[in-house]
């Protein structure tokens, strides 16, 4: 019996860049560092969208404060917008507190409805917000669409770090760049003395960029304004000063993306 060939991995049509965010454990912040990296590239002048994969999770509507049912434009379902990014999620078609439970090919298909049944329209980023680990998700999204690159999130901890590891591991095997390995939850400033606490250890996020070759693209701080961001809708790459190294991280995953598509069409200028 001959084996299934791989879908062909078709372009979205208007999507310059595709970024997967994703981690190898869950309560790293991943979905966090996507969402404020979402916003922060919009605040950078890039048109941008996010798309919530993390169909079991999908935390995106709560931390980007909208929940409302997406329309349908003949065949084409339109993608909410919120902060200037376009937003498609489960939790928009499947509100409150039901959860999922879907194997393999029902998994595929809402990836591919997302991919390509959304009018995305004109985007130079699509931010694709993965479930956490290395599943069915992660490889039907790699399988099928020219990823430009890949941001892998981890904490300092060697918990997480191991899984991390294994995350640049399945990236590398399958052939999609890694676009660098964020820190998240670095370090806390002490609100009264302002030094610095290491909470979850401290520099394993750079030395295992360095160990296995990958980017360190930021070092993000555990702060009580990134929580109150996600959990009332406003997220803190709205803030001028909280968010500022979400948007020195947006900055420097736009030219690590500029750096992996450079072979494959125009770059994409950076805005001030």
């Amino acid at each position: 019996m001959t084996p299934p060939q791989p879908e062909q991995k078709l372009p979205i049509p208007g999507v310059k860049n595709l970024v997967a965010v994703g981690s190898g454990k869950g309560g790293v912040g991943k979905t966090t560092v996507a969402v404020n990296l979402a916003v922060a590239l919009a605040g950078l002048g890039y048109r941008t969208g996010l798309m919530d994969a993390d169909v079991y999770g999908p935390n995106v509507p709560l931390m980007m404060g909208i929940n409302k049912p997406p329309m349908a434009l003949g065949d084409r379902i339109q993608p909410v917008d919120q902060f200037g990014v376009k937003l498609m999620s489960m939790g928009f078609l499947n509100p409150g507190d039901k959860p999922l439970v879907w194997r393999g090919p029902m998994l595929h298909s809402v990836i591919q409805q997302f991919l390509r049944g959304v009018d995305w329209g004109e985007l130079d980023y699509l931010i694709i917000d993965l479930p956490p680990g290395t599943g069915d998700v992660q490889l039907s999204l790699i399988q099928t669409a020219p990823i430009t690159g890949a941001i892998v999130v981890t904490t300092p901890s060697d918990v997480s770090l191991e899984d991390a590891r294994k995350a640049v591991h399945m990236f590398h095997q399958v052939r999609v760049p890694i676009l660098g390995l964020v820190e998240n939850m670095s370090y806390l400033l002490c609100p009264h003395c302002g030094e610095r606490i290491d909470v979850f250890s401290t520099g394993g996020g750079r030395s295992t960029a360095e160990q296995m070759n990958v980017h360190f693209l930021a070092e993000l701080p555990l702060h009580a304004d990134v929580r109150v961001g996600g959990d009332t809708g406003n997220p803190v790459a709205l803030n001028d000063a909280a968010g500022a190294p979400f948007v020195a991280m947006a900055r420097e995953v736009v030219r690590r993306a500029m750096e992996e598509s450079a072979n494959a069409g125009p770059e994409i200028e950076i805005t001030d």
